[in-house]
Parts: structure tokens; C-alpha cells; sequence
């Protein structure tokens, strides 16, 4: 393959999705991944595609998304495992109802179908496993989720037989920038020259701007994600809660799906066998086993098959950057979703696919700027929500 028109960089959701699009389009595509599809971010994720509890600027962006996610097995000639059951957002104590409630309000007056189920015994009929500690909760019957490995690997694939390449076990070192022009990106093999480039490499994407004299300003806190053995259909919607402390969800292979609230994490990136691998403590793997039990009791007796930590690449406030570089005519990044990027990807990943054709982007992105940053320092660090 000659130098490709669009270097991707980063093999996650975003990336994934883009190298399609830019090849439908007729481009030229190479992906570069440092490990591989969904290894990271897209990976680790609870993989919830909701509406619900969104930015009021990232709501148009979901609901856009999820009428792509019903079309997405037939597009991609493969199975997702896309299932469009439903949220229920649970409120635990008095002052969660009433933040639950002024969820719904909002979301309401915004057009969204989502309903606020007064007692906690409106939950138990969707979700019959639900404890008594459950006093209320949002419903939004159309929010779902879906398997975030198969669908990353099913864009690319699609984007493959298309004509992209994809390169794995090769990370980007730094990138080449000539004036106002991205030239191409150094791997610790080769110089690959493109005629544009998109970033989107998560935690790791201020290694790529510093260079360049810019970076976003992100916290990368760890979550605990635990996955139990196959058990019998006991969830249908995804379960998260009002101060997102905790989520779960039942995957169409019977395993339980849950994850802790964001918290504070120190650590450095492992690798094992090639891969990531972040590491959460017994701690942070007893409170969430505790969390998630108290409204979810069945969850206590499930075995554990597999626990990760999954480490977030947050912005202050919780919305991504999908934007031009500043100074950069032809450097797009998407970065900094936040915990809540899977279930947009299917239209970040195009959004971010017309940016870097110079077209203009067919949703309004203006709030997820770059230059945001740059005007002035965050005062504080917004809400964040993560179950999808």
C-alpha cells in the first residue's frame, strides 16, 4: 500500500469506525495501533449504548447513534450483539430520586422517551431481581448495549475488505508536522507519511500533542470492571445509578458486566502478553462487589470469571475533543470521551471521518472544541456518568 490519504491512529471504537467511513468515501486508510482492536478504552468499557443521562450537547450525537446501532449488524455483515433493552437509572436514597427526577424533567423537555418510575416497585416489574433497596429509577426503553470487542473488530474488518490496512502491535512515537501541515507519524519501526491524520488514541493521546506544545487537559482515573461466569437471563436493560458508583449488565452470553465509579488511580499501564493492562486493587473489587449487590443481590453468588481495571480518559467536563489540532490544518483528534464513548462511536467515528476530509461534520460538534481549553483553566471537574 502506498502512503495512505488518512492515518488513523488508534484501533478503538472512534478509529474503527472512521477508517470505514473514510473508505466508503474512497480514501486511502492505514490504522496503527500500539496492541490492537479494542484493547484499551473500547475494550474495558461496560459497552451500554444510551441516550439517557447524556450532556445535553452529546444527546443529539446518541440518538443519531442508536439509529445506526439498529442498522448495524446488517451494514457490517456481522453480529454485535446489539440489544436494544433498555436503561433503568436507580435511585437508592431520597436525594437520588430527586436527582433521578430532574433527570427525567430535562431529558423529557429535550424529546427523549424516558419516564420516571415513582417506587422502586415500577423497577422490579422490568427487573424482577432488583432489592427492595431500589426506591425509584429512570427508565429509557430505548437505550442498550452491545459487545464492544466483536463490533470494533467487525468495522475493521469491513473497512479491510475494503481496502484499509490495518497495522497492530505498533505504536505511534510521534508525529511529523511541517508548519501547518501533519506530514506523517514515527513507529518504532517506520516513518508512515499520510496526507492527513486522525487521532485517537485515549489515555495515551497528550504523548502525540506535548510534543507539539499542546495537550488536554485530562485525569485518567481507573475503573474496577468485573465479569462473572454465564448465568441464566436474570437483566435485560442496563442498571447503572444516580451518582454512577456502579453499573451492570447482563451480556447475551449470560455473563454479568459490572463496573465501579471512577476512582482516583496512581498506577502506570502493564503490559502481559502484548497487551494493556491497568491494575485495580481487592478493595476496589469488594466495594463494587458490595455496590452492585445491594441492589442486585444475585450478583454476590455469581463466580467471577475475570476482573480488569479500565482507565478513563477524562476531561473536565466529561465531553470529548473531536476537532482540528490547533495550528494544524489537516490533525483531527478525538479524544477524551470520558468513560461514555462506546455508544456514540458509530457517529464520532463519522463525525470525526468528515473533519479530517475537510467536510462539513453533519451534527454540531461545537461543543466539543479543542480550543475550549485553551481560553481558560477549568474551575472544577464536571459530574461524570459511565455506564455506556
Amino acid at each position: 500500500m502506498s502512503a495512505p490519504d488518512v492515518l488513523i491512529i488508534g484501533a478503538g471504537i472512534t478509529g474503527a469506525v472512521a477508517a470505514l467511513e473514510l473508505t466508503e468515501m474512497g480514501a486511502k486508510v492505514e490504522v496503527v495501533d500500539r496492541y490492537g482492536p479494542a484493547a484499551m478504552a473500547s475494550g474495558w468499557t461496560l459497552a451500554g449504548v444510551r441516550q439517557s443521562g447524556r450532556h445535553p450537547a452529546e444527546l443529539p450525537l446518541a440518538r443519531d447513534a442508536v439509529k445506526r446501532w439498529q442498522e448495524l449488524d446488517r451494514r457490517l455483515e456481522a453480529r454485535t450483539a446489539y440489544r436494544q433493552e433498555g436503561n433503568l437509572r436507580l435511585a437508592r436514597t431520597e436525594t437520588e430520586m430527586e436527582t433521578v427526577k430532574a433527570l427525567v424533567e430535562d431529558q423529557k423537555t429535550a424529546g427523549l422517551d424516558i419516564s420516571f418510575l415513582a417506587d422502586g416497585g415500577a423497577a422490579r416489574e422490568i427487573v424482577p431481581a432488583l432489592s427492595q433497596a431500589v426506591l425509584a429509577a429512570s427508565w429509557c426503553p430505548t437505550d442498550g448495549h452491545a459487545d464492544p470487542v466483536a463490533t470494533v473488530n467487525a468495522y475493521l474488518r469491513l473497512a479491510e475488505r475494503q481496502g484499509a490496512k490495518i497495522s497492530t502491535g505498533e505504536g505511534v512515537r510521534h508525529l511529523q508536522v511541517n508548519g501547518a501541515r501533519a506530514t506523517g507519524a514515527v513507529t518504532g519501526t517506520r516513518t508512515i507519511s499520510a496526507g492527513a491524520i486522525l487521532a485517537a488514541p485515549g489515555i495515551l493521546t497528550n504523548t502525540l500533542l506535548e510534543p507539539l506544545g499542546l495537550a488536554i487537559p485530562l485525569r485518567r482515573p481507573l475503573v474496577t470492571v468485573l465479569r462473572s461466569a454465564p448465568l441464566p437471563p436474570m437483566l435485560a436493560p442496563v442498571l447503572g445509578v444516580a451518582n454512577a458508583d456502579m453499573a451492570v449488565r447482563q451480556e447475551v452470553t449470560g455473563h454479568l458486566r459490572a463496573t465501579s465509579g471512577a476512582e482516583i488511580w496512581r498506577g502506570a499501564l502493564d503490559e502481559t502478553d502484548g497487551g494493556p493492562v491497568a491494575r485495580t486493587s481487592m478493595g476496589r473489587i469488594m466495594e463494587t462487589i458490595a455496590r452492585v449487590s445491594h441492589v442486585l443481590p444475585g450478583f454476590a453468588e455469581a463466580e467471577i470469571e475475570s476482573v480488569w481495571g479500565g482507565v478513563l480518559d477524562l476531561t473536565p467536563d466529561a465531553l470529548p475533543v473531536i476537532d482540528y489540532v490547533p495550528g494544524v490544518d489537516n490533525l483531527v483528534i478525538a479524544a477524551g470521551f470520558s468513560g461514555h464513548g462506546f455508544g456514540i462511536g458509530p457517529t464520532t467515528g463519522a463525525l470525526a471521518a468528515q473533519l479530517v476530509m475537510a467536510m462539513p461534520p453533519k451534527l454540531d460538534v461545537s461543543a466539543f472544541r479543542f480550543e475550549r481549553f485553551l481560553k481558560s483553566k477549568p474551575e472544577q471537574q464536571a459530574a461524570l456518568t459511565l455506564h455506556g
